[in-house]
């Protein structure tokens, strides 16, 4: 796919994994679902930059804003599954940063994460996010804005999970909705709220 990218802005490749980890980690630090998983820091930023380097940078598509924001993708008719050797990184990445039972945790997550998946083809934003310090700052619409572009022009639609209940409000802004009721990913957990964006031309009838 070809981006219309913004200035100061580039396609992460695949030496790029940590820095794209490393960014998501801090993003997701006092995530709500993800908090209740791993319990640590170090623990989601091992999550993330594993994700990144065995399923996002190989098979999906990456953006990175310097050192300041990142976002990671899936295009249509790809699943986020690890391979053989990921999923080995991680239970020992867990084993070492996790809280107890944080693996049990994160597997029942991606469990419950797989079965809301819906299964009519859309593009799959898995992550997006700053760093603390450059909150604010519009990188996280600005890392959306291509994408949402081409779904537009190609008339694509597109999925994702939000995990934290403050930020429904910059999804909807972008046109995303709730699709469904929000779901907990274990006992006890808080919910996941799953959100749909129509491309452009369906918004735009449904609004009719």
């Amino acid at each position: 796919m070809q981006f219309k990218l913004a200035e100061g802005m580039r396609e992460a490749g695949r030496s790029d994994w940590k820095q794209l980890g490393d960014i998501l980690g801090e993003a997701f630090a006092e995530d709500p679902i993800n908090d209740w998983i791993f319990e640590n820091p170090r623990a989601i930023t091992s999550l993330f930059r594993i994700m990144a380097d065995d399923i996002y940078t190989r098979q999906g598509f990456c953006h990175l804003i310097g050192d300041d924001a990142a976002a990671m993708w899936l295009p249509m008719g790809v699943t986020p599954d690890l391979s053989r050797m990921g999923l080995l990184r991680l239970v020992a990445s867990q084993m070492r940063w996790g809280a107890k039972g944080a693996l049990k945790r994160g597997m029942g997550a991606g469990a419950a994460m797989e079965a809301h998946h819906p299964e009519t083809p859309h593009l799959y934003l898995f992550a997006i996010g700053t760093r603390n310090a450059a909150r604010g700052k519009g990188l996280g619409k600005a890392l959306l804005r291509p994408v949402l572009e081409i779904a537009d022009r190609e008339g694509w639609p597109i999925y994702l999970e939000n995990s934290n209940p403050v930020n429904s409000g910059f999804y909807r802004a972008n046109g995303f909705e709730q699709m469904g009721e929000p779901f907990p990913v274990g006992e006890g957990s808080p919910v996941m709220e799953p959100m749909w964006r129509a491309p452009a031309q369906i918004r735009k009838v449904s609004a009719i």
